[in-house]
């Protein structure tokens, strides 16, 4: 793909998408029920494999709820702050009953299940994500509900076979923060086959830039800031107990 300054096409879409940020700051002005189901309804149109619809979300107004989820996700101010809360949820209840229906049962499911329906549930979620975008709210996706899946369950009431897979943040914006720089396009997209010269051959300069947009915005940071923040990511392994538990929830992966 060349590089070019000009893009040749331009959308709504396109724009919301460019100039998205993820914002952590809300005003006090109310976010109507009618707005949030609309946003919903919208985003149930989205993909969903085999037509089997494996998602369920959650909407929290809750101040209690909102501050316990905010503990259990890593005490982020913002989760309580939040004027809606949305958990977006892998759901197999309708499968399993489906399949208990025709006398069979999902005792036995597997990776590719547990990864369809965290996958349909994650396309419903950057769709409402986009359709809130597009009416002027402004929000930000919460992977820290994976911190403690079960423990999340037990503040949503979540039951067997049914997990957060992320959290999104929602309202109207009181803050606009600067743009987080991307990598260089040419590290993540290739044509035809994969480049894994080009995957990597960016990332050093891609280091420099972070660093510089941290330092901008006052936050500490190192030279080689990518890299960096990836190595203490994960190693070590990043929510190690994870897979665990969500053999508690009904979902095996193995």
């Amino acid at each position: 793909m060349p590089d070019s300054v000009t893009e040749p096409y331009t959308s709504e879409t396109i724009e919301l998408l460019q100039n998205r940020v993820s914002t952590r700051k809300y005003s006090d002005e109310p976010v109507p029920d009618e707005m949030v189901e609309t946003i919903l309804r919208a985003a149930y149109r989205s993909p969903t494999s085999s037509n089997i619809q494996s998602y369920t979300t959650i909407v929290v107004r809750n101040p209690e709820t909102k501050q316990k989820l905010s503990v259990s996700t890593g005490n982020q101010k913002h989760v309580a702050d939040t004027p809606v809360f949305l958990a977006f949820c892998a759901d197999m209840t309708r499968i399993d009953y489906a399949l208990m229906k025709h006398q069979h049962n999902l005792n036995n499911n597997n990776m590719e299940t547990g990864l369809v329906t965290s996958i349909d549930a994650t396309l419903v979620g950057m769709s409402a994500y986009l359709v809130a975008e597009s009416l002027g709210l402004r929000g930000l996706m919460i992977g820290g509900v994976r911190n403690n899946a079960v423990e999340i369950a037990e503040i949503l009431g979540l039951p067997n076979r049914v997990y957060c897979v992320f959290g999104m943040c929602l309202g109207w914006p009181a803050e606009q923060p600067s743009q987080k720089p991307r990598m260089d396009i040419g590290a993540t997209i290739h044509y035809e086959r994969y480049d894994a010269d080009a995957t990597l051959a960016s990332l050093d300069t891609y280091d420099s830039a972070l660093a510089e947009h941290y330092e901008a915005i006052g936050k500490a940071t190192t030279p080689d800031s990518w890299t960096h923040d990836m190595d203490k990511k994960f190693h070590p392994p990043l929510r190690d107990s994870l897979r665990e538990q969500l053999k508690k929830q009904g979902f095996d992966f193995r």
